[in-house]
């Protein structure tokens, strides 16, 4: 009976490891009887959502009986206007997690792969694999991409190259100078996706400007609202490239796929750069604070140009997140990426940055 019944799936479905987000902060108090609980596990805005977004929801709310906008076209049209291109060069998502599965039906054909790094964001393999589709890893160098290393892996079957620039979960990030060079002279049917979802948080001036690129390259950029916007739960995030591509790939795309809360929503939130500013000096004032503490506790950390911190705990990684959890304060456990003994740490509010390390120091 068995048998017959794993007849009716798919062949390859239960080699897909899934995704695993962070625990939410109502499983962790139902679970464990908690009153106050704290969650530093999914690269979160830990300022809430923009009030801006807010009020436009609250705007929008009463046509919810109303099929939302298919095209997004005031979104698209905010961004080409930020952007200076074309509404046409903007393809809108529910979540770039979609975006992501959006590509690999668009571009990639049975007999075709695509390659990645061996410890990134999990979904390039994951969507991959469940598109039926084939996807290399290489090994990173220093906790950093190593894009001269990916170069000489690609072969005739390679189509898309998927780059998370900075990379999750390392806060890491492959500069200017790296990435043109990477560009030069690779094949003219390969497409790189560079997945810029923390590129707001980046105080550095040699990030690349990939957006500059996509009508003279094979490139799609990824850019999301669930971080520095601040709009998570309501999944949105947008693809860039040149025209020809996105026509492509909204042949793919569901009808109806952003509602109308989310599109209301991601135009106030990008209409409020106050909050924007806001949220990051947050963030780089918090990062420094946390690195002041674990240097302070002996603790070695990767340094991010991201919203989060992976952290080396030597040993024990998973038994300190599991005590850390008992005691209200939710991290991400890194196993799944294969760091074995990492943690990574969402950058919050100060209030929440010393209770996490207070409890670390505790638990360790």
């Amino acid at each position: 009976m068995k048998y017959k019944m794993k007849q009716l799936f798919k062949k390859n479905i239960f080699k897909i490891s899934p995704y695993q987000p962070g625990k939410p902060i109502d499983e962790v108090k139902r679970e464990l009887g908690l009153r106050d609980v704290i969650k530093l596990a999914s690269n979160e805005n830990p300022l809430g959502p923009a009030p801006a977004a807010v009020n436009a929801i609250n705007k929008a709310i009463k046509d919810i009986n109303r099929y939302p906008d298919g095209s997004c076209f005031y979104l698209k049209k905010t961004l080409a206007r930020k952007f200076r291109l074309k509404p046409s060069n903007f393809i809108v998502g529910n979540g770039s997690d979609e975006i992501l599965d959006i590509i690999v039906k668009t571009f990639l054909n049975e007999d075709e792969e695509a390659i990645t790094s061996k410890t990134t964001f999990l979904e390039y393999e994951i969507v991959s694999q469940a598109n039926g589709r084939r996807i290399r890893t290489v090994p990173l160098v220093d906790f950093k991409y190593n894009l001269q290393a990916i170069k000489k892996a690609i072969s005739p079957k390679t189509k898309l190259v998927f780059i998370a620039n900075p990379n999750n979960p390392t806060g890491t990030y492959v500069n200017k100078k790296e990435v043109a060079k990477f560009l030069e002279g690779l094949p003219k049917n390969l497409i790189i996706v560079f997945d810029e979802a923390y590129l707001e948080f980046v105080d550095k001036k040699d990030f690349p400007k990939t957006i500059e690129l996509i009508n003279n390259k094979n490139i799609i950029v990824l850019r999301t609202f669930s971080k520095i916007y601040g709009l998570a739960g309501l999944r949105v995030g947008f693809g860039v490239a040149r025209e020809s591509f996105i026509a492509a790939m909204e042949r793919v795309r569901q009808p109806f796929n952003v509602n109308s809360l989310a599109q209301s929503a991601a135009l106030g939130a990008f209409n409020d750069p106050g909050f924007v500013k806001k949220t990051r000096n947050l963030v780089l004032r918090e990062k420094r604070f946390l690195y002041w503490a674990l240097d302070k506790m002996g603790i070695d950390y990767i340094p991010s140009v991201a919203n989060f911190i992976l952290i080396n705990l030597k040993k024990d990684a998973l038994t300190i997140f599991k005590k850390m959890l008992k005691q209200g304060v939710i991290v991400r456990d890194m196993l799944p990426y294969g760091l074995k003994n990492y943690i990574r740490v969402t950058i919050g509010t100060h209030k929440e940055n010393t209770r996490f390390i207070n409890v670390l120091k505790e638990v360790k």
